[in-house]
């Protein structure tokens, strides 16, 4: 008779922390998204509340706000997992989301003295904060998730991305139209990341033995999961020893640049509709505040619920054997990127006429484009299991650096935001680099393994460098030995011919 497992109850610690995790996506998106809403809004008080100040910052200077953030996020990705382990999850992301959240709660006083190079400056610090934040995410998950619930979980705490982009898009717009103003952006921005960070600091726990509400059921539960699995890699590590990073490998391989290419491309056009979308509505569409906000977010709605659509779609098609893994994540990338490439250059040719039409183009292409999350995102666990942590660092850390340059791109190509013909030539560009990306991933990406990800790779690469050095060694000792025997006959003739001259010369005498 086969003893049931105990999960302990059907909601418990392990949600709360997951759910926590999705709201610390939420919160930390709202912060770092709302300024996409609120240059609008303190550029053009006509469009939002007029009782509070407005600033003449052209759209140059725009952008520099909107990829200000980027700055500082790039350079604390590797070091946000380093702090992790050292500190824990709990104190790590309480000080992150704070101090993100502090930081918001400034931008209307500083920008009243310092201007728009406060608010870069500002944005800049926030971004140094918030790169602590995915890192510990996911450590956090691998100690609270049971090995069987990971993925389910994992997915349910990630959708805190859309969600977090769609309520930065809506709440902005209606905070900036209501009575507190675009400072109310700001303002509730910091109060829910400080709300959070109050939950965090009660309900938080780096591991479920530390947790003070566990319950004894639960707790065993997951810890002879995690426990059973980590045995595992434990006596596997201990019969291989520590797997040593290919870089050079990886550095070279093909199928690795493909992969990072394709990132890079979808960042460009994803970031280009995050930061740009309110601006185009606004100058192009002619939309008022509160209807921006609500369209604004249709797009992310739209993508939240295509994540899970996509998801059960992959899975069908997988379990069932219709398609392999390299058919179904070059299949739904080629539809990821070639659909949302077709509307974008369809809505740089629409005017303010054709809002519906506009908004259902915009809509598709951020709920189409979901579907990059299983084309191509999670392909490093396809090239190297082994490595993947690695490789994601990598791949993300080069995909956060195009968005601090899509809006300066924007700002030397847009010099009037009503202007749709300058509109046109930024989501035309954005359409082609979408299109240039899944070429590259469709021709040289690969979905199975790659040599260097064995963990004996080194070995036998190393194995074959001496090889190839101890055969060239012999082949110059064989070189060698033939030029000292050619040698040793030359002055052995040499020496037979002087002593046949010395012979024939005797003789004569």
């Amino acid at each position: 008779m086969t003893a049931e497992t105990n999960t302990g109850p059907m909601i418990g610690q392990r949600h709360l922390q997951t759910f926590l995790l999705f709201l610390s996506i939420v919160v930390n998106y709202m912060a770092k998204f709302n300024a996409g809403v609120a240059v609008v809004a303190m550029t053009n008080a006509d469009n939002a509340n007029p009782n509070f100040p407005e600033y003449d910052w052209n759209e140059m200077e725009r952008s520099y706000i909107l990829s200000s953030f980027f700055w500082g996020y790039i350079m604390t990705q590797f070091m946000g997992g380093w702090l992790c382990r050292r500190y824990g999850a709990r104190i790590t992301m309480f000080v992150s989301t704070m101090g993100s959240a502090l930081l918001v709660a400034l931008i209307p006083w500083c920008v009243s003295w310092g201007g728009w190079q406060a608010y870069c400056g500002i944005r800049m610090a926030m971004g140094l904060f918030q790169g602590f934040l995915f890192p510990c995410i996911h450590a956090h998950l691998a100690n609270w998730c049971p090995v069987q619930e990971r993925n389910r979980l994992g997915a349910l705490a990630n959708t805190g991305i859309d969600c977090g982009t769609l309520v930065a898009m809506f709440a902005s717009g209606l905070l900036a139209a209501s009575s507190i103003g675009w400072p109310g952006i700001f303002y509730v921005s910091c109060g829910v990341g400080v709300l959070w960070c109050i939950l965090w600091w009660i309900f938080g726990a780096n591991q479920p033995k530390e947790s003070k509400f566990i319950g004894e059921a639960e707790l065993n539960y997951i810890e002879t999961s995690i426990n059973s699995s980590r045995k595992a890699e434990e006596a596997e590590l201990k019969a291989t020893g520590p797997i040593p990073v290919p870089w050079k490998a990886i550095w070279t391989s093909v199928p690795f640049w493909a992969l990072m290419i394709t990132r890079c491309c979808q960042s460009w056009g994803y970031s280009t509709l995050q930061t740009e979308m309110p601006a185009y509505m606004n100058g192009v569409l002619l939309m008022d505040m509160k209807s921006n906000a609500l369209y604004s977010a249709l797009p992310y709605f739209a993508s939240w619920i295509m994540a899970f659509v996509y998801l059960i779609i992959a899975d069908i098609l997988l379990t069932r054997g219709i398609m392999s893994i390299t058919g179904i994540r070059k299949s739904v990338n080629s539809i990821a990127f070639f659909v949302p490439a077709a509307a974008l250059i369809g809505v740089s040719f629409l005017d303010s006429t054709q809002k519906t039409l506009a908004v259902v183009l915009m809509c598709t292409n951020v709920g189409i484009n979901a579907g990059s999350t299983i084309g191509s995102t999670i392909n490093t666990i396809d090239l190297s299991p082994n490595h993947a942590g690695i490789l994601m660092g990598i791949v993300n850390t080069a995909a956060n650096t195009v968005p601090i340059l899509t809006p300066l791109l924007v700002g030397i190509i847009v010099k009037d935001d009503h202007d749709r013909e300058q509109w046109q030539i930024v989501f035309i560009i954005s359409a082609i680099i979408f299109c240039v990306g899944n070429i590259v991933y469709v021709t040289f990406g690969q979905m199975v393994n790659q040599p260097w990800d064995a963990p004996d790779f080194m070995d036998k690469q190393r194995s074959s460098n001496l090889q190839e050095v101890g055969l060239s060694k012999a082949l110059e000792a064989q070189q060698s030995e033939k030029v000292e025997e050619a040698k040793r006959k030359e002055s052995e003739a040499a020496l037979e011919k002087n002593e046949s001259n010395e012979t024939g010369g005797t003789m004569e005498n």
